[in-house]
């Protein structure tokens, strides 16, 4: 499995810590080292105890951190916004600044006489193929915000197809130029209702701002939602997405899990659509009851105080430090 996730640090452990590609392997066979592995080493847990139950049976060496987030200044999709993130935490600037090319989110985050948005992102999901229609997607939001009250706002991912499915509907809806239209700055489709986004802002700064959160259950936008104390709505599609949907439906803090195509589905029917956009108002229904939203909110106080990246820092200057 560990190929899987490597491309962003298999050179750096290769070439700046002369180590192999992946743990405990051979750095030139590329073989399991079973060998020379230590009868328990040391593993850290990017997850908090409060949320996954840290089993006695487990070795000595495995420590639990808390969850890992990048640097606020890393998750900017431009240069400006992380030297703004900087004055933030200084107290140079107010919480709601962001630079000009971010004018139109913070526009629609701030709209007069409307509730907070519901956040929506897919993450990977569409650059690893699975999803194979955006344009039903869209369909499903659209008949959503047709039967409820609610505004959405939509992180693409950068994902192409998705963001061609949006700048033609927003053609379609105009007379403007299709040239002019940016989802990198911002789009606003469907009556201003649903702000569509492929740029990159922190969750840690976007979630307090909405009033729940659409994902597709990976660890980084769980753990988020979790620190932002707002109700989940989870479709998981692979891998580990299944169990954090399941955890996140036992602890109280998302109604269950929904199938893949009550948020994608596989064509564009009438039928289809309006099944699928029946069950997500359902899913935001229940998300938002106050039962779901006092939970969410009790377990964002319980885990704010932890800081994994500390902690994991911490742990391996005690293990590591005596041998150098």
């Amino acid at each position: 499995m560990w190929p899987l996730f490597s491309d962003n640090w298999e050179s750096w452990r290769s070439e700046d810590l002369n180590l192999s590609p992946y743990p405990f392997t051979d750095p030139v066979t590329g073989l399991p080292t079973w060998h020379d592995r230590p009868p328990s080493p040391l593993l850290l847990y990017g997850f908090s105890k409060e949320i996954v139950e840290c089993p006695d049976y487990w070795p000595s060496n495995t420590r639990v951190c808390g969850f890992w987030f990048l640097p606020i200044e890393w998750q900017f999709s431009c240069q400006e916004c992380g030297q703004i993130s900087t004055l933030l935490f200084t107290g140079h600037l107010n919480s709601d600044d962001m630079c000009p090319a971010h004018a139109e989110l913070q526009y629609f985050l701030k709209t007069p006489l409307s509730r907070p948005p519901i956040f929506v992102g897919l993450s990977s999901i569409g650059s690893m193929g699975l999803m194979r229609n955006p344009r039903a997607f869209l369909q499903v939001v659209r008949t959503v915000l047709e039967v409820t009250c609610h505004r959405f706002i939509l992180f693409t991912a950068g994902y192409e197809p998705l963001d061609a499915a949006v700048q033609e509907i927003a053609h379609e809806a105009s007379s403007i130029s299709k040239q002019r239209w940016s989802v990198q700055k911002g789009l606003s489709l469907f009556d201003n209702r649903l702000f569509c986004f492929s740029g990159m802002i922190p969750y840690n700064w976007l979630f307090p701002r909405c009033v729940t959160a659409i994902h597709h259950g990976g660890s980084g936008s769980t753990a988020a939602a979790l620190y932002a104390g707002i109700p989940q709505i989870i479709c998981p599609f692979v891998l580990d997405q299944f169990y954090w949907a399941e955890k996140m439906f036992w602890l109280g803090v998302a109604p269950e899990p929904l199938r893949r195509n009550h948020l994608v589905p596989e064509n564009i029917s009438k039928t289809s659509i309006r099944a699928a956009a029946n069950v997500l108002s359902q899913a935001i229904h229940d998300a938002l009851s106050p039962g779901i939203k006092k939970r969410a909110l009790e377990i964002g106080k319980r885990i704010s105080p932890e800081d994994g990246v500390s902690e994991a820092v911490k742990i391996l200057r005690e293990e590591i430090g005596p041998a150098l």
